[in-house]
């Protein structure tokens, strides 16, 4: 059995409402219930909130929210693995034991459903791996990264500051957008970075954190420039 779990808190203290802001015509929340719900990877889509704005919203779309998050997991510095480990332990109480949980961020428009199935497959093929979550390159080497002082700017890594960028090593980050794992991996306290995740790499079309307002507006633009118009 197979769990999708959206994180989707009321409050944004930097980009207002931000889960359920228009996004190129459509709230923002959509693009990820509506990838979770035509994957049909999941035997069921939970949306956790502490709106009932959300709420109403997810519902309409199609996705199930059978609590409102308690207060304790609803401020600004609660992590992703609480509230998704929260999800999964009611879906074990009142609904089945899920085998693969998927915690897909509410903040993924560019999300597709051949990721979320590449991530899937990993884990199913390797008894190994605990998790498998999305990854994408950085647009330059970060081993030339300069950092600022009070004399002006300096290396961060002096040591590769003249090298050439195709002689460096190509390194990866997070992309924010979802984070496969075992259902007992989650709830184990495993750590997601490590020597047993599988990275599932997207272009870099694919991938933007939406934070700030400079951030959405960023977003949008690629959006119509690399989804809409293809």
């Amino acid at each position: 059995m197979k769990l999708a779990v959206i994180p989707a808190r009321g409050g944004s203290k930097r980009i207002p409402g931000k889960n359920i802001r228009l996004f190129s015509g459509k709230p923002l929340i959509n693009y990820s219930i509506e990838a979770a719900i035509n994957s049909q990877l999941f035997d069921k889509v939970i949306v956790s909130t502490d709106c009932e704005e959300i709420k109403a919203l997810s519902l309409s779309l199609g996705a199930e929210v059978p609590f409102l998050r308690p207060e304790h997991l609803s401020n600004d510095i609660v992590g992703t693995r609480p509230v998704t480990n929260h999800a999964i332990e009611y879906c074990r109480e009142h609904f089945f034991n899920p085998e693969y949980v998927c915690c897909i961020y509410a903040t993924a428009p560019f999300i597709e459903q051949s990721y979320l199935k590449q991530g899937l497959e990993a884990l199913e093929a390797n008894e190994r791996l605990d998790f498998a979550f999305s990854v994408t390159t950085f647009p330059f080497p970060v081993q030339r990264a300069l950092v600022k002082d009070a004399a002006g700017v300096k290396p961060m890594m002096p040591e590769f500051i003249n090298k050439r960028s195709q002689d460096l090593e190509e390194v990866y980050h997070d992309a924010g957008q979802f984070y496969w794992g075992k259902g007992e991996s989650w709830l184990s306290g495993k750590v997601v970075f490590s020597a047993n995740s599988y990275p599932v790499v997207l272009p870099r079309h694919l991938v933007q954190d939406i934070d700030t307002q400079e951030d959405w507006i960023r977003a949008e633009l690629m959006y119509r420039a690399y989804v809409q118009d293809r």
